[in-house]
């Protein structure tokens, strides 16, 4: 059933306002806290940017964006204002869903937490980089809770675990990881070393296999070296875990 739903945050943000506009209005922005959306920047109201049409253009001040179409629709707004220390952001997503509302809402709801949280994270420490964006999926049945766990136990990070505790892990074809854990929820994991964001989502309430979703930072980083590398790790994290 299409139900429409709507996402809203206010969250303060190290940086300028210009470089959170950078951060959440280019693509290598954007690929550098959430995913790649799409190639350059857009310039003006009108233009198709990441699939959406471009419907705010104010920068650095404000930015919107939609996608529509008979089932679907898809809208993003962020408003940014300077602040003592760096920026607010006020960010509203909002549209239809079809399906199982309820998964699908509370998915979206606190998949918008870590984002905004990788969003910080990634002006604090990696603000203006080029980005080489990463992501891997276990096994296509791995989408029960203790897949997720097993991916969390091959990490290191026990059930006392806390933000603020190092992993440090070696990952054949992408080297040795130290880092430093910063989020950490049921279905969601967080690190942050020196040249990397690595991110790792549980979405079986979505229906889909665990991911690691990494923005690496490194001038010699490989993409398809580091995907291939991470896929197999997670494949190897999940052997024999019941799913």
């Amino acid at each position: 059933m299409s139900r429409e739903f709507e996402i809203r945050r206010e969250v303060e943000l190290p940086g300028t306002p210009e470089q959170v506009w950078d951060a959440v209005a280019t693509g290598n922005g954007a690929a550098g806290w959430m995913f790649p959306t799409g190639e350059g920047a857009p310039t003006a109201v009108g233009e198709v940017w990441a699939g959406h049409t471009v419907t705010v253009f104010d920068p650095p001040r404000h930015i919107a964006v939609r996608a529509e179409s008979d089932e679907f629709t898809n809208a993003l707004d962020y408003q940014i204002e300077a602040a003592p220390g760096g920026a607010v952001l006020r960010y509203v997503h909002s549209g239809i869903l079809t399906g199982d509302w309820d998964a699908q809402y509370d998915g979206a709801n606190r998949h918008t937490d870590f984002y905004l949280h990788s969003l910080g994270e990634y002006l604090g420490h990696f603000a203006g980089r080029t980005v080489t964006y990463v992501g891997a999926s276990g096994p296509e049945d791995a989408v029960e809770p203790s897949a997720f766990a097993a991916v969390r136990a091959a990490l290191g990070i026990g059930p006392d675990a806390a933000v603020g505790d190092r992993v440090t892990i070696d990952v054949a074809g992408a080297g040795r990881v130290d880092a430093e854990v910063d989020y950490l929820e049921d279905i969601f994991i967080g690190l942050r070393g020196d040249d990397a964001l690595y991110r790792f989502y549980g979405r079986g309430g979505m229906g889909m296999p665990v991911f690691a979703g990494h923005h690496l930072f490194a001038e010699d980083a490989d993409r398809e070296a580091a995907e291939a590398a991470w896929t197999a790790w997670l494949e190897q994290a999940i052997v024999g875990v019941p799913r």
